[in-house]
């Protein structure tokens, strides 16, 4: 059933954010200097639509999600659903590729909305918080195979370090996103509904390759912010739907170059 829903609730972020400690208390200081971000950001892409009535409560977790440190959460919108009624404006035929992508790589029969994929290694149900929870903490003790840092030098780049790079190679994506929206609604299975979705991804764009040696790439981080992003993130992938092995964020809001 679908249901309205607001901007980030200040007691469930409180919340979210209170198990998360719990999770990471649990599994020992590894894990928490992960989560502090003193590694790299635990990826979590929510595949969603507009046009399904089950999405609403996994886009709000999404949104909480985005807020935390060491998280890097990516709403990715997908189309099979516009032709019920609705089409949704942030959908894209390349999202449902990726999410197919990675439907292939975990072994999984269908695609279906809302799906978490977590580090390129994880499938839950995007509205089952607790799962969430639980697998992003673990996530987070995982090493990365590659260090990724994002700066403004020169307008832009990304600094892929060496390292032990997987077999096939690695992809690396630079994705463009828009910090949220609020959406009316207008028909579909979501009619009547303002919904809100955060750190929406307009481009995913694949910069080349990594095979374990030292890279970088220059970004145009003016260009992008002119666009009206509000953040980019690299993130390094085995293959095109594999496991996460590095990623690194900016956020544009406070590029001044």
């Amino acid at each position: 059933m679908s249901r309205k829903i607001s901007s980030l609730d200040a007691v469930g972020a409180l919340a979210l954010t209170m198990a998360l400690a719990a999770w990471l208390a649990a599994a020992g200081t590894q894990a928490q200097s992960a989560w502090a971000g003193e590694s790299r950001p635990v990826v979590v892409e929510l595949f969603t639509s507009q046009g399904c009535s089950s999405c609403p409560p996994a886009d709000e977790l999404l949104g909480e999600l985005a807020k935390q440190p060491g998280v890097l959460a990516l709403s990715f919108h997908v189309d099979y659903w516009d032709y019920i009624g609705w089409k949704d404006p942030f959908a894209a035929a390349q999202y449902t590729e990726r999410q197919r992508d990675y439907t292939a790589k975990l072994g999984l029969r269908y695609v279906y909305t809302p799906q978490m994929v977590i580090d390129g290694r994880h499938d839950v149900v995007g509205s089952k918080r607790g799962e969430v929870m639980r697998i992003i903490a673990e996530a987070a003790m995982t090493e990365p195979a590659v260090a990724v840092t994002l700066d403004d030098v020169g307008g832009g780049r990304v600094l892929l370090s060496a390292g032990q790079a997987p077999t096939e190679g690695a992809t690396v994506w630079l994705v463009n996103f828009d910090d949220g929206h609020d959406t009316d609604v207008a028909r579909g299975e979501n009619r009547g509904h303002s919904l809100h979705n955060s750190n929406v991804v307009r481009e995913l764009i694949a910069l080349g390759t990594w095979s374990g040696e030292a890279r970088s790439f220059d970004l145009d981080f003016a260009g992008t912010k002119a666009a009206g992003r509000g953040g980019c993130a690299v993130i390094v992938q085995q293959g095109r739907g594999g496991p996460i092995l590095g990623a690194a964020v900016y956020d544009l809001d406070a590029y001044t170059g």
